[in-house]
């Protein structure tokens, strides 16, 4: 699909914005609402919100008018949380890295990646392999909703300001 540049451009940079709003959002308005949108601590899991839902709502706004348009931005959507859940690992955990701009600088370049690789595909989108995208997205966000309602144990999930980015190695 074709989408002008800067159209692209100013949607990554509000997508970009909104994500850094939303990660203070919890801290301004603590509830259950805000809760889902925003991380309630700073674990790697938690930040994926401030891809996915920003991701999530610029591709709303460049898919409006395009039938199936949306499609590509969706299947996209999973494997960009995914890089920033492993690029976030690599840094915090393997490498105990605690920079924040490192982390600003790894959410800018996955959020580049989310708007250009959807740009890739061309349509048209139909049939039951294109329903499948929707359905990761779908499972997803409500993965998102369980583990902020329901925190399991583990890494993953650990709030990495409270305890250090560091794991133990094993001997």
């Amino acid at each position: 699909m074709f989408y002008p540049k800067r159209q692209l451009i100013l949607t990554w940079i509000a997508a970009l914005l909104a994500g850094c709003a939303l990660h203070f959002l919890y801290d301004w308005c603590p509830n259950a609402g805000t809760a889902l949108f925003s991380p309630v601590n700073e674990s790697l899991w938690e930040h994926i919100k401030l891809v996915f839902w920003p991701y999530l709502g610029a591709a709303v706004v460049l898919s409006r008018g395009r039938p199936g348009g949306i499609r590509p931005w969706l299947l996209v959507l999973p494997g960009i949380c995914a890089a920033t859940l492993a690029l976030g690992w690599i840094y915090h955990v393997g490498l105990g890295g605690e920079a924040m701009w490192v982390d600003l600088v790894i959410y800018a370049l996955v959020m580049a990646l989310g708007f250009w690789l959807p740009t890739r595909f061309s349509g048209p989108f139909r049939g039951i392999r294109w329903l499948l995208p929707i359905l990761a997205a779908l499972a997803l966000g409500c993965l998102i909703a369980w583990f902020t309602l329901y925190p399991p144990q583990g890494p993953l999930f650990r709030d990495l300001a409270a305890v250090g980015s560091w794991l133990p190695l094993p001997c």
